[in-house]
């Protein structure tokens, strides 16, 4: 480590890689209100953030927890059920006023085609303007779950076992992996139908 009269030690949040306080200034420059979009292997969080001088304040916030409230009773760290989050968390923004946000992915690394990116889609999808390019969204069929009814199926005719191990959750909850576009689009309709 360095040291010496003219060292100055880096912020602990930068210290711990948590925040990238030179992309921070930049988002809180534009006076938006902040979506924060974080993952992790299991779930989602979305939150519209509006920054004050004394801290963040949450607006409306969200997990991919509470999408079995919606009908959606199988994985949540999947790219459908990031759009799912996202969605959710658009009507949910629109609800309160919010209208508008800028995306901030903190120190993730973005990939186009991510869970990150999937959930952006869903925000937009519900009507919360936040601009972006449309090649960093994952493709329509991507969002439905069609590569998992695919490889579902191509696992099933295989090997049954590893279908069973590799599709535990799915069964455990009764679904069917090869159905799982038509669950997406019952849970869309139930999003839409809370937020009516």
């Amino acid at each position: 480590m360095a040291h010496g009269p003219r060292y100055r030690v880096p912020l602990r949040r930068r210290r711990e890689g948590k925040t990238n306080y030179y992309k921070r200034r930049e988002l809180l420059k534009s006076g938006r209100t902040r979506l924060v979009v974080r993952k992790s292997n299991r779930n989602m969080t979305i939150q519209f953030v509006e920054s004050l001088p004394d801290g963040d304040k949450i607006l409306v916030g969200t997990t991919s927890m509470k999408l079995p409230a919606y009908g959606w009773k199988i994985a949540t760290g999947n790219i459908p059920g990031a759009y799912l989050t996202g969605y959710l968390a658009g009507k949910m923004a629109l609800a309160a006023g919010i209208e508008d946000a800028i995306l901030d992915l903190g120190v993730q690394v973005p990939q186009s085609g991510s869970r990150l990116y999937a959930a952006l889609k869903g925000v937009i999808d519900a009507g919360v303007e936040v601009p972006a390019g449309e090649k960093i969204f994952p493709e329509e069929n991507i969002i439905r779950g069609e590569h998992i009814k695919n490889y579902s199926e191509k696992l099933k005719e295989e090997d049954k076992d590893a279908y069973k191990n590799r599709f535990a959750g799915y069964l455990k909850a009764k679904q069917n992996p090869e159905k799982i576009e038509s669950h997406f689009d019952k849970t869309l309709e139930a999003i839409n139908k809370a937020f009516e």
